[in-house]
């Protein structure tokens, strides 16, 4: 029999999905891979039988009961997407916490610190201007060198070296059009001279 990556992959799914539900009939507890090829098969199945995507969205967290499931198994999966071929055609449904809300302190949590962490010590900080030439808004992003941002800001910084904002990771700044904005900066890398 010759199939399709796609078959192969739908056959894998329901494979993985029937271990789950034997697991579940002898009272063993799953894992997250299990419990998301469990769910991926029910938000399939009702799929190809026509239940509206609203319908799929509201009853998917009941597919995969918490009790069913190990320790930390919610934490570990925030969302699961998966293609489901519909009647009028393919779709991808997208379920947010499938497996409820993980609980305080589970695996993946923030656990912040309860003193002040210095971030990139023993790094040469300095005071950068960033001034937005252009009509839109310019965003830069917490890592970004600064010497690669878009060619509309003018980035001047009071000492010499390469630098990036002096902000937690995943974190940035607006520079509005028109707009000048000083901020701290971070050297990039240490000057070994």
């Amino acid at each position: 029999m010759h199939l399709t990556p796609r078959e192969r992959e739908r056959l894998e799914i329901a494979a993985g999905a029937d271990l789950a539900r034997r697991r579940i009939a002898r009272g063993a507890r799953l894992g997250a891979v299990e419990a998301i090829a469990l769910l991926c098969d029910e938000v399939q199945e009702m799929a190809w039988d026509d239940v509206p995507l609203a319908e799929i969205l509201d009853r998917a967290p009941a597919f995969v009961p918490r009790e069913h499931l190990l320790p930390d198994v919610a934490a570990l999966v925030p969302a699961v997407e998966v293609e489901a071929l519909f009647p009028h055609g393919t779709a991808l449904v997208h379920v947010d916490r499938p497996f409820g809300a993980p609980a305080a302190g589970a695996a993946g949590s923030i656990r912040p610190a309860r003193e002040q962490v210095e971030l990139a010590p023993g790094r040469r900080r300095a005071t950068a201007t960033l001034r937005n030439t252009g009509a839109l808004p310019v965003w830069v992003s917490s890592h970004v060198p600064l010497d690669t941002v878009n060619p509309a800001l003018e980035v001047s910084v009071d000492a010499p070296g390469r630098y990036r904002l002096d902000q937690p990771a995943g974190s940035s700044v607006e520079v509005g059009p028109g707009r000048e904005l000083r901020v701290g900066a971070v050297e990039l890398t240490p000057d070994r001279s």
